[in-house]
């Protein structure tokens, strides 16, 4: 079978997403901070009316915090009934990948903290693309603390 992914980038790493769990790319918004969230969750912004939690995606793998610019994009989600926002460097590209090339993470880097997020890892071009499991990032929890 053939994905198709959206390529983007945090902390000068490519990673992917499944187009078919994004609704859309927005332009960087400043979100508006809530009080007890975990730290990944950066805050939510106001999507047409609606109420949208928004998630550091580098706090969220364990990375530094981001500090958002106009530059940064926030790349809206949605698995089930849950929407939610995820800050990231840049949007790269739209590319398509055969799950058959999709390879798990070589042995020893077990310890990583994006390893848990990771559905596999794609050779594309030049580039190594960590192709991210939506569910296994979202599991609810901080959508739902700050929705």
């Amino acid at each position: 079978m053939i994905r198709e992914l959206i390529t983007f980038e945090v902390e000068g790493q490519v990673f992917g997403l499944d187009i078919m769990s994004i609704r859309e790319i927005r332009a960087w918004t400043p979100t508006t901070r809530l009080p007890r969230v975990p730290h990944y969750v950066a805050g939510v912004v106001n999507l047409r009316g609606t109420v949208l939690p928004v998630v550091d995606l580098a706090a969220r793998l364990g990375w530094r915090a981001t500090e958002p610019t106009p530059r940064h994009a926030i790349i809206v989600t949605q698995l089930g009934a849950q929407v939610g926002g995820w800050i990231v460097d840049s949007v790269s590209d739209i590319v398509t990948v055969p799950d058959q090339t999709l390879q798990a993470p070589p042995p020893g880097v077990g310890n990583d903290s994006v390893v848990p997020f990771l559905e596999g890892l794609a050779a594309i071009e030049d580039k190594m693309v960590m192709v991210l499991n939506l569910f296994a990032l979202s599991d609810g929890a901080q959508f739902a603390a700050a929705a």
